[in-house]
């Protein structure tokens, strides 16, 4: 997870939408400086009632305070998560507190994926694939030449996407954390 304050680096989350799936997947490694001090890290859960799934890059407990927050907007707006997204940026971005939190997040139903940040940001992927964190460009990178250059499913995309960003970042390991839903899946293009 990354804090500068305290040390702690990096982490990997990729999210993507394909074939009827939607899939999060996170490494397992915390770091504190130079040393590996977890491997099995959740960093992808589920909240809401099993219905929205969320992966997070930056420190822990930021990320949990995120999430819970998520989980408060989810229910004041019945489970609309472009709604809740929004009203959480909103507050990230003008609450003094929540302000000087250091975290990312990708949330995602089987409607739609969204990147959140504390600068006020909601961002839906183009492609149907994000990433974050200090591995996030490159499985993202990976996921789409997958998805545009093999028969791979949503989750074979995901693992082999991580297991090349796990390669890549010194700050991303094997253990996986994978989260999948199902979606009425129409005509997609990547």
């Amino acid at each position: 997870m990354t804090q500068t304050s305290h040390g702690f680096h990096g982490t990997t989350i990729l999210a993507l939408r394909h074939g009827g799936r939607v899939v999060l997947a996170g490494d397992g490694q915390v770091t504190m400086n130079n040393t590996v001090i977890k491997h099995k890290a959740r960093k992808v859960r589920r909240i809401y009632n099993d219905r929205i799934v969320v992966g997070f890059a930056g420190a822990t407990a930021d990320a949990m305070n995120l999430s819970e927050r998520l989980e408060t907007k989810l229910e004041r707006y019945n489970g609309n998560l472009t709604r809740s997204a929004v009203e959480l940026a909103r507050d990230w971005r003008t609450d003094k507190m929540l302000r000087r939190l250091e975290a990312l997040m990708i949330a995602a139903d089987p409607q739609k994926l969204f990147l959140i940040s504390g600068t006020g940001d909601v961002i839906e992927p183009d492609e149907g694939v994000i990433g974050i964190g200090s591995g996030g460009v490159a499985a993202q990178a990976a996921a789409t030449a997958l998805l545009r250059h093999t028969s791979l499913d949503a989750r074979q995309v995901a693992e082999a996407a991580m297991r090349i960003a796990s390669g890549l970042c010194v700050f991303t390991n094997e253990h996986f954390t994978i989260e999948e839903m199902t979606y009425d899946a129409g005509p997609e293009t990547v």
